[in-house]
Order: structure tokens, then sequence, then C-alpha cells
């Protein structure tokens, strides 16, 4: 197949881990015999730099023209240490989601047995773990109406919701939930916020639509306990923006390590893939960010956008067979780490070693 892919590296560890990811993605064509056609655009601080535009005009043509996006990692702490600033990173990733109309962000979260001893929780708990969690990502508190007071005494955020704003994202997870186990759980805080009760208003009407699916609701608080005590009860879980952003980084700890979870961003048209850390700028350009994240984002990409599962279940057999020997960067083994670039070496050997 022939498909044309913008490569948005980021700031920080962007560039290196997205540098892993173009080797595996290479690699996987030539086994393959794919042709992907890859173009770098600026985003985030490296955009400012440039035009003063952390998402420029061109880099949202590109998005639009491409039928896939790679995205590495955004932040710079000259603009975390600066109150006063204006524009900044984090802009370009909320308007690349909201230009393109990314209403669902899918985290799956799975374990691997030859990392048990990484994670805080007892290897009992992680067992079986494998849920994927649907966020809702161009509406809520983050989009809604902002402002401080003239005196700088008072602020505001506004959570706004629609009915069809839910009832869309809901949709996709109740698609997502046919095919895995026919499980969803909705998780939310309708004892207290009147968007929560939107949100479950309108997924009881879905719920009694699509009866072949096993609905059950918590409250976001439980559903943060129960992903310490019992993460294995999961299988698809369904929540808005914020809950979403705080529950999968929570869960980011289960399998050992954050820079081992990938992610997509989806709408209408395109979609985005990306691994769900930040851009770790103390550890840029030392060799030590994890790429496995970005890799499984690849893999993710072949699978969601493209249907080749073939080829994404050989980029996790890969990255399986990598943490069963050990090969991994200092967040994963650190007695004997390998660098950025020769962790992502290895996967691509693997794929590559496959084909002959």
């Amino acid at each position: 197949m022939k498909a044309k892919i913008a490569l948005l590296a980021g700031d920080g560890i962007g560039p290196e881990i997205m540098k892993e990811g173009v080797k595996v993605l290479s690699a996987i064509s030539k086994v393959f015999d794919h042709s992907f056609e890859l173009i770098s655009a600026p985003i985030g601080g490296q955009a400012i730099d440039k035009t003063g535009n952390p998402y420029p005009q061109e880099t949202h043509e590109l998005c639009l023209e491409a039928d896939a996006i790679l995205f590495g990692a955004i932040g710079d702490p000259k603009y975390d240490n600066d109150p006063s600033a204006k524009v900044r990173p984090e802009q370009g990733l909320l308007a690349m989601r909201k230009q393109l109309g990314l209403y669902a962000n899918l985290r799956p979260v799975k374990t691997f047995p030859a990392l048990y001893a990484h994670s805080p929780l007892k290897p009992e708990r992680l067992e079986g773990v494998d849920f994927l969690v649907v966020r809702e990502l161009t509406g809520g508190i983050y989009f809604g109406d902002k402002g401080l007071s003239e005196n700088g005494e008072k602020a505001f955020d506004t959570c706004s919701y629609s009915s069809e704003e839910v009832r869309r994202v809901a949709l996709m997870a109740i698609d997502i939930a046919r095919e895995r186990s026919k499980k969803l759980c909705m998780v939310d805080k309708a004892n207290v916020l009147a968007t929560s009760r939107l949100w479950r208003r309108v997924m009881q009407g879905l719920a009694a639509e699509n009866s072949d699916i096993d609905v059950e609701y918590l409250f976001v608080d439980n559903a943060a306990m129960q992903l310490i005590i019992r993460p294995n009860q999961f299988d698809v879980i369904l929540t808005e923006n914020m809950f979403g952003d705080i529950l999968t980084d929570e869960a980011s700890v289960l399998p050992g390590s954050i820079g081992l979870l990938p992610s997509a961003s989806v709408g209408n048209s395109t979609a985005v893939f990306e691994p769900i850390h930040g851009s770790f700028p103390e550890g840029a350009g030392k060799g030590i960010a994890n790429p496995f994240g970005m890799i499984r984002s690849v893999a993710l990409m072949l699978d969601i956008q493209f249907g080749l599962k073939k080829e994404a279940d050989l980029i996790e057999e890969a990255i399986e067979k990598a943490l069963e020997q050990k090969i991994g960067t200092p967040d994963l083994f650190p007695e004997a780490p390998v660098s950025t670039a020769d962790a992502g070496q290895w996967i691509t050997d693997y794929i590559q070693k496959s084909g002959n």
C-alpha cells in the first residue's frame, strides 16, 4: 500500500524518538512491500522559534493532506518558566486537535510479564491487564471559557459539553467494545457535575440501543482507586477530557514506565499517533529516552488507520521480545541500559530478520 505520513517531531526528546519510529516504519515498508511518503513539519516550541506560531498554517495543511500523522512531544522549559508568555508550545497541540477535529483519544494499556517488577503494584494485580481508554479530546474544561479577574485574585475555567459531543465519542467507544469483550465502563462525576449528568443521560440512552454491550458506571474517584486495586477488571473505559487525561497518566505506571504507552487521537478524517509521555527536555540529546512508546504508536497507526494488523502485531511481538531479553533504556533496565538508538535498532533488526 501507499500512504503519506506527516512527521511532527516537536520538542525535547521528540526528534530522537521520532527517528526510531521512522526506522521501524521503514523496516516494515521493506519487509511487507509498502510505500510510505514521510514529510516533516514543525510544531510546538520549535515552531514558535521559527514562525511565532506553535501550529503554523503550513503544518496544518500538511496534516490535512496526510493519511496519518506521527507526533513526538511538545513542551519547552523556557515557556514553562515564563508565566507571562503569551504563546506556549502546548497551544499547538490543542490547536491541532481542534482544527483537525480529533475528538477521541485512544490509549491502550497492557502489562508485560517481563516488567512486573518495575511496576509499583504487586505482580498478581498486573496479570491480565489489557484495557483501552477512550477519552473525549476537544471539549470540556480544557476548551471552555477561562479568565482571570483584573486584580488577579480570581480565576475561572468553564467545563461545557453538548449531547452531540458526548454521543459521537460514546458511539466510538461502543464500537470498540463490540470488537473486544463487549464490556464498557463510563467514568464520570454525576453526583456533583451537571456535565457528568449529561454524559450519563446520553450514555444510558445509547446503552439501551446497544443492549449487547455490558455498560457500567463509576465515579471518577472510585475509578482511580479501582485502577490500582484491580486494573484487570477493565476492558474499555469511556470518559471526558480532563478525567481521561488524569486516569491515563495514572494507568501509565501499571506497565512499569510511561515511556511504553502509545496513543491515537482520531476524528472523522485523519488521526494522530503519539506516545503519551511528555517532551522530557532534561533528557533531550542524551540518548536515554525510551522509544518504545513511539514505536508502539507506529504499530497503532498501522493497525487502526491502515488495517495492517499483521504488521502491527510484528512490532508488538518485537517489543515483547526486547523486554524479555532486557533490551531497553534506563527507565526500564537501569542496571544495563541501552541507548535510545540501540533500542530502536534492536526492534528494527528483529523486523528485518522476520522478513528473511
